[in-house]
């Protein structure tokens, strides 16, 4: 059997194949490559390196968001273990694939943010001063709230007892994770700043992507099986309540920064279409109608006039018409498939 051919049966389609060798390769390589270009004494390299290391994050994000949907490959363990290897380029792995995967299913099935955690709820118990930290962090583009919910992830297993399962992991990822960082400092105090710095940047585009997929309801749970509610939340109020927040509309190549995440409302009308379709899927569904169709150029205003707006705010808003439609879309706010668990 040709080496072709075992990576086409490997694959859930054999049209896949080049994509997603290409999309799985840049994740891993281009993110080692990242890492070296960090270590290096010149600006230039540090720059290209930089880039490369936020970029790859996003991809290897995205990348576990479609093993999560099992469009990758065609066995459910093959689709995990590439869960598990990008969950750790982007940082999140402390949580495991399958439980990642449970979650964000149920985001499809229950059509709701289903959150296991409710940083609001701390957020208003905190002392003042320490609330408007958060707030000056968050004004000045620093992702704190997406920084506090990957940090419960990590601590809630020693402070859950029904959690507590779940310490022997954290501590490896932990321990993995620290060795990075070491290896970094020892090669160049400068390249873990840069790495700490491309990780809060990877944040910031992920929460810009995700505060506008939806307006749904985001229902807080005790446990990754309690129930919330369903009534009137048909596939009609699916569509109305999903939006797609593209990179560009006028080029459509560049959306492969985010592996086509944006076209949102397509993945919603059919989850199991991996990321390589998706445009076409929403040329078939919606073809040239534009009202749900964002691009970037009409989300980043009213990111920044919202960004504080955001943090307690249980409404999300909605589009308006015409120019400035999208300025009374607030969004939502720790909503991330890597984080909701």
């Amino acid at each position: 059997m040709s080496m072709s051919m075992q990576t086409t049966r490997l694959m859930r389609d054999a049209a896949g194949t080049v994509p997603n060798v290409l999309a799985l390769g840049y994740a891993a390589g281009g993110h080692a490559l990242g890492l070296l270009l960090l270590t290096q004494p010149s600006v230039v390299p540090n720059v290209i390196g930089l880039c490369l290391t936020v970029s790859t994050m996003v991809v290897a994000a995205y990348l576990l968001h479609e093993a999560a949907h099992t469009t990758i490959f065609l066995e459910h363990r093959h689709n995990r273990y590439t869960g598990e290897l990008m969950a750790w380029i982007c940082g999140a792995a402390y949580a495991s694939y399958e439980r990642i995967r449970h979650m964000h299913l149920r985001h499809h099935r229950d059509r709701a943010d289903v959150t296991r955690f409710n940083y609001k709820t701390l957020l208003l118990r905190l002392p003042a001063p320490l609330r408007r930290a958060f707030y000056v962090l968050e004004w000045m583009y620093v992702p704190a709230i997406e920084l506090l919910m990957h940090y419960q992830v990590l601590v809630r297993p020693f402070i859950k007892p029904a959690e507590h399962a779940r310490r022997e992991r954290v501590l490896v990822v932990l321990a993995s994770r620290l060795a990075l960082f070491a290896v970094l400092y020892a090669a160049s105090p400068r390249a873990l700043a840069l790495y700490t710095l491309g990780f809060l940047m990877f944040l910031t585009v992920m929460n810009f992507f995700d505060a506008f997929h939806h307006t749904f309801d985001q229902c807080f749970v005790n446990d990754d099986e309690e129930r919330v509610p369903m009534e009137s939340k048909d596939r009609e109020y699916e569509q109305a309540n999903t939006y797609s927040n593209v990179v560009s509309a006028r080029w459509p190549v560049l959306n492969l920064l985010t592996l086509n995440f944006g076209y949102h409302n397509a993945h919603h009308q059919r989850a199991a279409v991996p990321w390589y379709s998706l445009p076409a899927l929403h040329r078939e569904l919606y073809g040239d109608e534009a009202r749900h169709l964002l691009p970037l150029s009409e989300l980043l205003r009213t990111y920044h006039r919202n960004r504080l707006r955001r943090i307690l705010d249980e409404d999300y808003g909605g589009l308006g018409e015409g120019p400035g439609r999208a300025d009374n879309f607030v969004g939502a706010h720790a909503v991330s498939f890597l984080t909701v668990i």
